[in-house]
């Protein structure tokens, strides 16, 4: 059995970028005592291994998944803007949602409010009944 994540590929990719942060670190360490021309030598050859890094990633990238080959295409912008309006359509269709649920709880809210102040004025009540805390309560339940 092989784990699907594991490939020599990302391994690879792994044990690269770590002998750079290593190497990163030492030079680091040493930063004063290398003479002037040998760090602008190492700083154009730092240069020039990320632009070689960037045009690796820019181009045709082949992941191999299980038995068959996927070919994935990767460059300088990965999101094109069908992609980024894909994205947000969700966002719209989830504030939409929200509104139409807050519309239509403020309607119902209304009604009820509506109803209750029907049969306040079509009933023949006496005034201290109005007064009451309780009477609200008294006119959900009665319906």
């Amino acid at each position: 059995m092989t784990n699907s994540t594991s490939s020599p590929v990302n391994h690879d990719e792994l044990f690269q970028n770590r002998q750079g942060l290593r190497l990163a670190a030492y030079l680091s360490l040493n930063q004063t005592a290398v003479p002037h021309d040998v760090s602008e030598r190492l700083r154009v050859a730092r240069n020039h291994a990320l632009a070689v890094r960037k045009h690796a990633r820019a181009t045709t990238a082949v992941g191999v998944g299980g038995s068959a080959a996927a070919l994935t295409w990767q460059g300088e912008d990965p999101m094109s803007w069908w992609d980024r309006i894909g994205s947000v359509i969700p966002l719209l269709a989830l504030v939409g949602g929200l509104l139409l649920i807050n519309s239509f709880q403020n309607d119902s809210r209304a009604r009820e409010l509506a109803e209750v102040d029907v049969a306040l004025l079509t009933d023949d009540l006496p005034v201290e009944a109005f007064a009451d805390p309780g009477f609200l309560q008294y006119l959900k339940t009665e319906r």
